[in-house]
């Protein structure tokens, strides 16, 4: 079942696609197995994030790059990770509306995703996601993130390119050297640019830049775009093709790559190594250590350490 399941999804069955990615969303993947033969087939599409403040526009400047990746022939997926809701727990699907010009579009593949209140604004399991993507043949995978502010820096491990998206009303420079987004953007955009305010603030960012960034490190170049006018999304695009031929030039690609890769290595290393230690027997001690705080003065550190001594 697992190679007819691959073939399909690297024909770009849309179908296929939908189940594997549902699957991975649920836990419920079919086995180790599939996965590793998927990833086989998902090293070479370039993975973008679009991260920012919530209300900056993200929606509607991914919808205009995928406009211009297809005209540049081009397949893209999209991962976009809604806010989850508090009542349902399901993602708030308003990227996909947004982006519905593209449902027939067998070139294209949309998934939003619950953030389920993670860190970072990107749930667990997109990498695998994009990984199915990937190997469906998408030239380009864009991750649009929920914009939880400090979170945030989790992308870096996520994508090749970081686009960071702003608008007029961001704030001054000390609040976007506090929000620490200087060390994340590959790509800054100040978006909604019509608005007062927008060359001030890209002003501002220039010179927060070019006192941060060496003269040998590419320094992240500044765009202003109306994404609703598709003002500026031309150079914009330009800028992410420079940006791509720079990194693999200079190796910062493969550095990125690399380090992407070490740290999936370490999370599933980790995540595994938590499941097998947690048994139900481990559970039922620690229960039993915590019952009555009043009546106990072991520390956390010392209530750990039993754990760990005791056997399985």
């Amino acid at each position: 079942m697992n190679k007819k399941f691959v073939d399909q999804i690297r024909s770009n069955n849309q179908i296929a696609i939908s189940k594997a990615i549902t699957s991975i969303e649920s836990g419920n993947i079919f086995n180790k197995s599939f996965l590793d033969e998927i990833y086989k087939y998902s090293t070479s599409s370039l993975r973008i994030g679009i991260t920012g403040p919530p209300g900056a526009g993200k929606s509607t400047l991914t919808d205009k790059l995928i406009d211009k990746f297809l005209k540049s022939n081009k397949s893209v997926g999209v991962i976009a990770v809604d806010p989850t809701s508090p009542f349902t727990g399901g993602a708030l699907l308003g990227d996909r509306v947004r982006m519905n010009n593209y449902l027939w579009n067998d070139d294209v593949f949309i998934r939003s995703l619950g953030a389920r209140g993670e860190l970072g604004g990107l749930s667990k399991k997109t990498q695998e996601i994009g990984d199915i993507l990937a190997a469906s043949g998408k030239d380009i995978i864009i991750y649009e993130t929920v914009g939880v502010g400090q979170g945030e820096h989790d992308i870096i491990k996520q994508v090749d390119i970081v686009i960071v998206v702003l608008v007029p009303e961001s704030g001054d420079e000390i609040q976007l050297m506090k929000a620490g987004i200087i060390e994340i953007g590959d790509i800054f955009v100040i978006n909604k640019a019509d608005r007062q305010g927008s060359n001030k603030l890209a002003q501002s960012l220039i010179n927060i830049l070019h006192s941060t960034f060496s003269k040998n490190k590419l320094q992240p170049e500044v765009f202003l775009t109306s994404a609703d006018r598709s003002d500026g999304i031309d150079l914009l695009f330009e800028g992410i093709d420079f940006v791509n031929n720079a990194f693999v030039n200079d190796g910062t690609l493969i550095n990125k790559r690399n380090n992407r890769l070490k740290n999936r290595v370490f999370q599933i290393v980790k995540d595994q190594l938590l499941d097998e230690f947690w048994t139900s027997k481990k559970i039922e001690s620690l229960n039993k250590s915590i019952k009555n705080m009043n009546n106990t003065h072991d520390s956390p550190f010392k209530i750990a350490k039993m754990m760990i001594d005791e056997k399985k």
